[in-house]
């Protein structure tokens, strides 16, 4: 039998957002590792990152370096990705991307555990890991789904700033100290100010009008819940939040509804949280849902002007269930069932 800690582990982009939260989710979660390299740019090679008493030296992320890796979590971005991920699947490793580079690949299963777990079986060396926005909505859509059945959605995403990177937390908060003493405001990561306002683009913009994200939310949303006709229109919007996006959901579905059944749906759901108690203001806030396994609903009303329809909201994590717990969750699965090999496995 094959001792769960023989895997050596890598992260490309380790010093980034992601990055940095899987380093401390892999310590904190205990993932089976027995050797753990953090990979990153060449500028960031050499750089001494300590996580839970432990000293990593950075390395450059280049070709040639995955040969002794079983598993890589690569959260640095598209063109890292389509630069080292063959190089990595040549080399034997299993390789986890945050990127969109191969969500919508019909060889490379994109997947969130608690929905479609068996594509974690059926890989050839690449998972892609889903869109921000989408992870978030579905852990609200996907039990409704098994209750009453999803016809179609629309959405109107509430999404935090640390969904753009650190220089766009960073702007954030210069933007509120320059409104409080009065000097003038610049904005250089958004194309207007965010502190104080909303800006209803995330992504660039298409030739149908709909930004990218917006676009990612509908197609990811059909492949990951197996509806390939499912019908979506959302607009997602920036908000001067620095963690944890929030999504406003109106869902029409097959099968008659009720608020209680959609509220036994969430509670049962291992993805959600339910936070629904409006005679005590009791709904989800990202502030409440920063740094949180489950992502929380709330507001569950009958829909006013769909056909057996709901109104909800949902918060939940971008850093965590968005991007790196989502990735480790699906990790954690194949090292449970016996899914993720090791190069070096030992046998007892």
């Amino acid at each position: 039998m094959q001792k769960s800690s023989s895997f050596t582990v890598a992260i490309v982009g380790a010093t980034g957002a992601v990055g940095q939260e899987l380093l401390r989710l892999l310590h904190d979660r205990k993932f089976p590792f027995a050797s753990l390299r953090l990979f990153a740019s060449s500028r960031s090679a050499g750089k001494v990152l300590t996580c839970d008493g432990h000293t990593y030296t950075v390395e450059e992320a280049k070709p040639g370096v995955f040969a002794d890796v079983d598993l890589a979590f690569f959260a640095a971005g598209g063109p890292t990705t389509r630069a080292l991920a063959p190089d990595a699947v040549k080399a034997g490793c299993v390789v986890i991307d945050k990127s969109s580079t191969y969500r919508m690949d019909p060889d490379v299963p994109l997947v969130i555990p608690e929905i479609n777990p068996e594509g974690l079986r059926n890989h050839r060396g690449i998972i892609a890991n889903p869109n921000c926005s989408t992870a978030v909505t579905l852990m609200a859509l996907w039990p409704l789904h098994c209750a009453f059945g999803l016809k179609r959605y629309f959405a109107s995403t509430y999404q935090s700033v640390s969904g753009t990177g650190a220089e766009a937390v960073r702007e954030l908060e210069d933007q509120i100290q320059a409104h409080a003493k009065g000097a003038p405001i610049v904005n250089k990561v958004y194309p207007y100010q965010i502190a104080f306002n909303v800006i209803p683009q995330v992504d660039t913009f298409g030739p149908n009008g709909y930004t990218g994200e917006e676009t990612k939310m509908m197609l990811e949303s059909r492949k990951i819940m197996g509806l390939p006709n499912l019908k979506v229109s959302t607009t997602t919007v920036r908000v001067p939040v620095v963690r944890a996006h929030s999504v406003s959901i109106n869902a029409e579905f097959e099968r008659p509804v009720s608020v209680e059944a959609a509220r036994a749906a969430i509670a049962a759901f291992p993805g959600a949280e339910l936070v629904d108690d409006p005679a005590t203001q009791k709904y989800p806030t990202p502030l409440d849902f920063s740094r949180k396994v489950k992502c929380g609903v709330g507001r569950i009303r009958i829909d006013t002007a769909l056909d057996n329809g709901l109104a909800l909201w949902v918060s939940g994590d971008n850093l965590w269930k968005g991007a790196a717990l989502n990735a480790l969750q699906n990790a954690e699965l194949m090292a449970r069932e016996g899914w993720l090999r090791a190069k070096a496995a030992v046998s007892v």
